[in-house]
């Protein structure tokens, strides 16, 4: 094991026997503690919490979590919480550890992911053993995310079990409506454009349940590499296809996907930046883009403009 990963772990069962001695002192918040790991799932745990929890996202804005690796602070936040709520389906393989260590010690860790039925998940070609983990692409899918949480969080209080419940209820209304609104956007791109290119395989979700054709430059994991071939068959694809337009994303770097740009302005061919989307993280705080909602809304709305419909069209 890396030194790094000892000293993570060293850290966590100190902080258990710490937190666990200070668990029954008089006059501790009655309000759930949860933890959540990307803005995304903060997001949805706070729309089904209500105001019975106080919810910590460890993963900040612009962070990419295939690549996050857990501080101090945040064994500090997984200890003192009362429930964990993970993506699951290996998005943060490097904090494993400090998850299975936490539900050793009596902790609630729920993975969301895991939790929905294996037959709903993609599984791209060549990554069969690791499911596209990308699930808040798709707000049908995100939906069905609200009951395991609202379960979760029933279990550890039951007194306002109804209240998640009816959160829940609520957030599957608002995702179902997003989802209509989407489609009635994106349908106005012609079928020959519906081809959305980026940075790395993070929208197939996205691509199907809004009937667009998806390639990325990296797979569905950041921590895996592109080489040539892959940047060769990709611009062989934008010149074929004429497809106009290709999207950086937020936490991700540009320059592979310039590199495509390059490489079909060599062969004649004119692609520009259809504009940056949002992945693995929403937009900053405060922002529309700073919601589930709002990334979702924001990514339709560029991704319409770019390859086809009017410009100013709202999701």
């Amino acid at each position: 094991m890396h030194t790094l990963a000892v000293r993570v772990l060293a850290l966590l069962l100190a902080l258990i026997v710490v937190v666990g001695c200070g668990d029954s002192t008089p006059g501790a918040p009655t309000q759930l503690r949860v933890v959540a790991t990307t803005p995304m799932l903060g997001d949805l745990v706070r729309s089904v919490a209500g105001e019975h929890a106080t919810v910590t996202t460890l993963i900040g804005e612009g962070v990419d979590p295939h690549l996050y690796k857990p501080t101090r602070t945040d064994v500090e936040a997984i200890v003192a919480a009362d429930v964990v709520v993970t993506n699951g389906l290996f998005l943060e393989g490097r904090m494993q550890d400090a998850f299975e260590r936490a539900a050793e010690s009596g902790k609630t860790v729920v993975r969301v992911g895991d939790a929905l039925p294996s037959d709903s998940l993609l599984h791209p070609e060549g990554a069969e053993a690791h499911p596209d983990p990308h699930i808040w692409m798709d707000p049908i899918r995100w939906a069905l995310c609200a009951p395991v949480v609202a379960d979760a969080l029933s279990k550890r209080d039951p007194t306002n079990a109804g209240a998640y419940r009816r959160n829940a209820e609520a957030f599957a209304a608002e995702a179902s409506a997003l989802h209509d609104a989407a489609v009635s956007t994106l349908q106005a791109i012609p079928p020959d454009a519906r081809v959305l290119v980026t940075a790395h395989d993070a929208f197939g979700y996205f691509g199907q349940r809004f009937k667009l054709e998806v390639h990325g430059i990296q797979g569905i994991s950041t921590e895996s590499e592109a080489g040539l071939a892959d940047l060769e068959r990709l611009v062989d694809l934008l010149v074929a296809r004429k497809i106009r337009a290709v999207f950086v994303e937020s936490t991700v770097s540009p320059r592979t996907v310039e590199a495509l740009i390059a490489g079909a302005k060599a062969k004649g061919h004119a692609v520009k930046i259809g504009g940056e989307l949002y992945s693995d993280s929403m937009g900053k705080p405060g922002t529309p883009e700073g919601t589930w909602r709002g990334m979702i809304e924001h990514n339709v709305r560029v991704v319409a403009e770019a390859l086809g419909t009017k410009p100013g069209a709202q999701p």
